[in-house]
């Protein structure tokens, strides 16, 4: 890769750490059907060198969260441990599929996550929820984690519409503790996708500085709007993903 090539890849990074930031998912969800349409990656090569940009973006970003909004840590724990367990079954169930069928079930992923979102911005749920058992958090930590194994984005983007729907939680509040549990589920995920050589490291870490650079400008710019603004982003950044990845097929 030459340095033409290392300064446009950080220039993209920066863009994608501050959506990453913005939405509090690390930036991998936009990255996967980029790189496909860049470089002509496959479903799984695509989400393996999403993810190299993917875990430093999450570290930074559940740090700015909790500076901003302080969010439990015990909850946090909870969710990124059972996340842990199970996202290694996602990511090695993803490895062996066949990539066009991956990338079919991505885009339906991402349309049905889209249309829970909606949900959020028509109905506006309760302000105040009743409290949830711990095995709620368990459960949701759990399932979170194998999806984002299953599909490279770390769970985070499955964990913040329940949590903020079904846990009755802030938006802001719900993106920190969705990173926090993302955590852990990520570097078991890239882990996965590295021992099936399915990473792509020299362009994952020149994303991976860029991403660095945004994702505190992101989690800065998500402070400062209103949460059912902020979920009608949301909504309209996940249809685009869903596009730019039909686009592939």
């Amino acid at each position: 890769m030459t340095a033409i090539d290392w300064l446009i890849n950080t220039g993209l990074g920066v863009a994608l750490g501050v959506l990453g930031g913005l939405f509090g998912i690390g930036g991998g969800l936009i990255a996967i059907p980029v790189l496909g349409i860049l470089y002509g990656f496959d479903q799984q090569l695509a989400q393996g060198t999403a993810l190299v940009m993917v875990v430093p973006n999450v570290l930074l970003g559940v740090y700015r969260y909790h500076q901003k909004n302080k969010f439990n840590l015990k909850t946090a724990s909870l969710l990124g441990g059972f996340s842990f367990v199970l996202s290694w079954v996602g990511a090695s169930i993803a490895v062996g599929l066949e990539a066009q069928v991956m990338r079919y079930f991505f885009v339906g992923f991402l349309l049905v996550l889209m249309l829970w979102n909606l949900t959020q911005v028509i109905f506006v749920p309760r302000a105040e929820q009743p409290a949830r058992a711990w095995g709620w958090f368990a459960g949701l930590g759990g399932f979170a984690g194998f999806m984002g194994g299953l599909f490279g984005v770390g769970g985070a983007v499955v964990a913040t519409p329940i949590l903020t729907l079904w846990f009755g939680l802030s938006q802001v509040v719900a993106q920190g503790l969705s990173l926090a549990l993302a955590l852990p589920s990520t570097l078991v995920t890239l882990s996965a996708y590295a021992w099936h050589q399915q990473v792509h490291w020299p362009i994952g870490l020149s994303l991976c500085v860029g991403g660095l650079l945004g994702v505190s400008y992101g989690v800065k710019i998500a402070h400062q709007l209103p949460a059912r603004l902020m979920k009608a982003l949301f909504s309209g950044f996940l249809l685009l993903s869903a596009i730019l990845l039909f686009y592939q097929t």
